[in-house]
């Protein structure tokens, strides 16, 4: 015998859902039509009645076929497609096929819980990083949303499960301008203008990797970043406000000069032995940057504290925080000020004289 509570109507979105209680099971599900008081009358006469006949005729669940976690997983793979960098989606699919498909794979979507997803969320605590984590977590989410969406299951089990704690940012550890003079005569000459870029104009790894000799213009002393390399894929920057146009400093300019001198039949600024562009920063900074460090003596840091060092020398100096903003290619000063606030120079001047005139 069916034991069934009345279907109750709700919205979810701008659709109408109806909820009740079937065999001690709560059931969801979409009546596919928005909520108006006309579709709700609607709903009320024929839909509902309806779907209380195929509930007892067994014909309600037969066309419902939840697929595998594997299976949807590379359905929502295919629906982001569109919008996602070709690098993102390709390192989307490495992390789903590496620590979700070999624990969930041949699961049915509908039979995973939420305490099996903070196991599984603990269990990568183990052995990677908070931040990593968290991202993991929001891939495998968007999978079960795209379920969701499609009404192949009832409720994200995710939206239980608390999100691991991320680390703080990684701590801003710039160098002196001395230390960046140290660094410098030190590295072969073939990528001392890679690391002078970094230190004096700011760009991240990869729009360093992908820069053409096309892209460096001497004459209005401007360097074009419009590209960006990671992990041998090249395409957009980071973000909109990445597409930029840096100056060239007038302590830059020589390290461009006799780059350009010695490689102007290159395609790319810098290219490996095989005169392919470099395909990860990694490698830069095992064969290059590390060396180089260890020979004039300085405790280690990673590769991105050249970019913070330009920003926090360029502000500690008092250049205009919207210049500063401009060449490390941050949507809007605040971001820039939100990093960087206590390289702001204070010129200790009093403030609010004016009030004290009569």
């Amino acid at each position: 015998m069916i034991k069934m509570t009345q279907p109750k109507m709700f919205t979810r979105g701008v659709k109408l859902w109806v909820r009740f209680s079937l065999n001690g099971e709560v059931i969801k599900r979409s009546l596919n039509i928005e909520d108006s008081k006309a579709n709700r009358k609607l709903a009320t006469t024929q839909i509902i009645p309806q779907m209380l006949l195929n509930v007892h005729s067994g014909e309600f669940f037969k066309n419902t076929i939840v697929p595998t976690v594997k299976e949807m997983i590379y359905k929502s793979l295919e629906i982001h497609q569109g919008n996602r960098k070709l690098v993102t989606q390709t390192q989307h699919k490495a992390n789903l096929e590496k620590h979700v498909i070999p624990v969930f794979g041949n699961r049915k979507l509908d039979t995973i819980k939420a305490s099996e997803l903070a196991i599984w969320q603990n269990n990568l605590l183990k052995k990677l990083a908070p931040k990593t984590v968290s991202a993991m977590r929001v891939i495998f989410y968007t999978v079960f949303d795209d379920a969701l969406r499609d009404e192949l299951i009832n409720k994200n089990p995710f939206n239980i499960v608390k999100a691991p704690s991320t680390q703080p940012i990684r701590k801003i550890n710039p160098f002196t301008k001395d230390e960046i003079f140290k660094i410098l005569p030190n590295i072969q000459i073939s990528m001392r203008c890679y690391f002078a870029i970094g230190f004096f104009a700011g760009l991240r790894a990869g729009e360093m990797m992908a820069l053409r000799l096309t892209d460096i213009d001497l004459d209005n002393k401007i360097i074009k970043v419009t590209k960006s390399r990671n992990k041998g894929v090249e395409s957009s920057p980071k973000t909109k406000s990445s597409y930029r146009e840096v100056d060239i400093l007038d302590v830059l300019l020589p390290y461009l000069e006799e780059h350009l001198k010695v490689y102007s039949n290159n395609d790319y600024m810098f290219q490996r032995k095989n005169n392919q562009p470099f395909n990860s920063s990694c490698y830069i900074s095992d064969i290059y940057w590390t060396k180089v460090l260890k020979t004039v003596k300085f405790e280690y840091r990673n590769m991105h504290q050249m970019r913070h060092t330009f920003a926090s020398l360029m502000i500690a100096s008092g250049e205009d925080i919207l210049w500063v903003s401009s060449m490390l290619g941050h949507k809007n000063s605040g971001i820039t000020l939100s990093v960087y606030a206590k390289y702001t120079k204070n010129t200790k001047k009093k403030r609010g004289t004016f009030l004290l005139a009569s």
